[in-house]
């Protein structure tokens, strides 16, 4: 399949069965509540870039949780919106082992389609990386 995660190396091939398990993204890593992003916006902690937006507030758990926003504004069509969900959760899932106990959410701020997918990926992995910043407050 020309153009694959695999063949751009996003995600390895040679990945063992366990490990993609490890991958998934569960319940207990997602904000659910209102509240949960209330408290992550209010927390007022946060990095942008040309895509989008990560806001971080420790927790006291012992993994970092996500939750995403996407407006209609931004991504009018529910194939854009379901794009760019996919991204972010995809980045979050194989990375969330390398991010502090933190609750993240990502807002997307400017459009983007498939062609600049991998330069949304590349500038999300920075301002995650950005993101423990937010724990020393």
């Amino acid at each position: 399949m020309p153009g694959s995660l695999f063949e751009s190396g996003i995600i390895a091939n040679d990945a063992s069965v366990a490990e993609r398990q490890n991958w998934r993204f569960p319940r207990q890593s997602r904000l659910l509540k209102t509240d949960e992003y209330s408290s992550v916006f209010n927390f007022r902690c946060g990095q942008s870039g040309n895509f989008v937006r990560v806001y971080a507030k420790p927790n006291h758990l012992t993994h970092a949780r996500m939750g995403i926003v996407v407006g209609k504004k931004e991504l009018r069509t529910a194939v854009a919106r379901n794009l760019a969900k996919r991204t972010v959760r995809e980045v979050f899932r194989t990375n969330q082992h390398d991010i502090p106990a933190v609750d993240i959410i990502v807002r997307i701020m400017k459009p983007f389609d498939r062609s600049n997918v991998l330069l949304v990926r590349e500038e999300l992995l920075q301002l995650l990386h950005k993101s423990k910043r937010c724990l020393g407050s």
